[in-house]
């Protein structure tokens, strides 16, 4: 009785964290601008209500009866799992003090219309001081939490348990090892032809056509919708709303077209968890306090990389829905052959955007933030001195001089929104979905599916596989029964190396 007293608080949990990603959806998709600063307070307030409820005395009560109640089961069980996930969550939130929660939560929303001017106007100097309370805050919030070597590691913990500066030296220093080589010799390649997709696209065939390839893939729209922001995101309201946005350029179709594909990548993640973990801790993040159901940001990731790109990159893919594109866009592409759209969409071309590198120049813009966001954390670097700092490292990977904040320093969303930590698992998701998508070609029937345009059989693998476990199993426990090993990152360098040198003839 008593652990199903808890799961019903969690539930509850559960539904004050949905509602609270209905007020940020709408905020960053249909709010007036001038409703963010109330916005920001009622998103506060239902933090506080959240995080209270969690850790209040009688949600303590019901766990320490649950937790003699499930004493004698396998520590595998579901109901032990669950119950140690809980402790685990109102342990880190007792060691935050709730007024950091709600501060963080407050300035995170006007963070966001702050960084939003600013960007606008490409003007850093506009976002320093709400960027400088945003790094005071979290630096409080890892020392709340604690750390053994690196105050980032305690902000980490919230989206990627387990990894840590020193964990990730190795991996990244890899990737450098077996990319640049690559980046440096396509640079002196000739580039593909790349001018139709500068076309002029309306912005309504775009929206229709990105959300049909969305649907190709198998984004649920009785469960969905697709929307148009300024930074492309998913979210979801249990597995049985799941909304993505995708932003459109009319001048540059690849953009939304993609997006849509990465963010229905994420959106097959929430939609295809086990309907019996809906509000429940599989269903929950409670560490970092959001209605997700993928392990871990990393994991998510993994799911939107393989379908954005693994799947929606391929040659198989284009080879099948070709035909659909020059259907929605006849004008744009009657002088355009399916294998120069195959080469334009893959082009590697060192640019200025995270959100729209190539597979191969992609992971040096997350190795530039995750290394400057542990500068700030631990102090060697100031916030003033941050665009000098990202254009010098801009320089360093890709040979490229930023020529103004938006193209730089003002470009991505996470720090107006108080989001520092989380960078790293945009790379993680890279590896990990080489390391799967290799793992699921390995059956017959997935490889001739894709061939085929049917992606059902890659579909109900990572369903299988990864999906439907929601959050029970820990990241690395998640690759291991699936793949074999932990985090490998052989086969998503072997996956790059082989696209690349076919493409660029290498």
């Amino acid at each position: 009785m008593s652990y199903a007293q808890l799961m019903e608080t969690i539930g509850q949990v559960n539904d004050l964290l949905n509602t609270q990603s209905i007020l940020s959806w709408d905020a960053r998709t249909m709010m007036p601008h001038g409703g963010h600063e109330t916005r920001g307070k009622q998103l506060a307030t239902l933090s506080v209500l959240t995080r209270d409820l969690l850790v209040s005395a009688a949600t303590r009560s019901q766990l320490d009866k649950a937790e003699a109640e499930v004493a004698a089961l396998s520590d595998g069980a579901v109901q032990k799992v669950m119950v140690a996930q809980v402790r685990e969550a109102i342990d880190y939130h007792l060691a935050i003090p709730a007024e950091l929660t709600r501060k963080r939560a407050e300035l995170g929303s006007v963070g966001h219309a702050v960084w939003a001017k600013a960007r606008a106007e490409s003007d850093f100097a506009q976002f320093v001081p709400i960027l400088r309370q945003t790094v005071d805050l979290n630096r409080e919030m890892a020392n709340a939490i604690g750390y053994e070597e690196h105050p980032y590691d305690a902000l980490m913990y919230r989206f990627e348990p387990g990894e840590t500066v020193a964990t990730l030296k190795p991996l990244f220093a890899r990737l450098r090892e077996g990319l640049m080589p690559l980046v440096k010799a396509i640079g002196q390649k000739e580039q593909p032809r790349f001018d139709f997709l500068e076309r002029h696209y309306p912005v309504e065939e775009q929206h229709e056509f990105a959300l049909s390839m969305a649907q190709k893939i198998g984004y649920d729209l009785e469960r969905g919708r697709l929307d148009t922001t300024l930074h492309p995101f998913e979210v979801s309201f249990t597995r049985n709303d799941v909304r993505i946005t995708t932003r459109f350029n009319p001048n540059y179709m690849a953009a939304s077209l993609f997006g849509a594909l990465h963010e229905a990548g994420h959106a097959l993640y929430e939609q295809g968890v086990d309907p019996a973990y809906t509000r429940t801790p599989f269903a929950t993040d409670l560490v970092g306090l959001y209605a997700v159901g993928g392990v871990s940001f990393g994991a998510h990731e993994s799911q939107s990389r393989l379908w954005e790109n693994h799947v929606g990159r391929s040659r198989e893919f284009w080879h099948r829905h070709f035909a659909e594109a020059r259907q929605a866009y006849p004008e744009q592409l009657k002088d355009v052959s399916e294998e120069e759209f195959f080469r334009a969409i893959n082009r590697s071309k060192p640019g200025f955007i995270r959100v729209e590198a190539d597979e191969l120049t992609y992971d040096f813009h997350v190795m530039l933030r995750t290394d400057i966001e542990a500068a700030m954390i631990d102090g060697s670097l100031d916030v003033e001195d941050l665009p000098e700092a990202w254009n010098a490292k801009i320089k360093e990977y890709l040979g490229l001089d930023v020529p103004n904040d938006a193209l730089g320093v003002l470009q991505d969303v996470h720090w107006s929104s108080g989001q520092i930590g989380t960078f790293c698992n945009y790379t993680i998701g890279n590896v990990m979905a080489g390391q799967l998508f290799e793992e699921a070609r390995k059956e017959a029937a997935i490889a001739t599916g894709i061939a085929q345009a049917d992606y059902e059989p890659l579909r109900a693998w990572l369903t299988q596989n990864v999906l439907q476990h929601g959050r029970r199993y820990g990241r690395d426990e998640l690759l291991v029964r699936a793949t074999g090993r932990k985090l490998d990152a052989e086969p998503y360098i072997a996956y790059l190396t082989n696209k690349y040198s076919e493409l660029y003839d290498l």
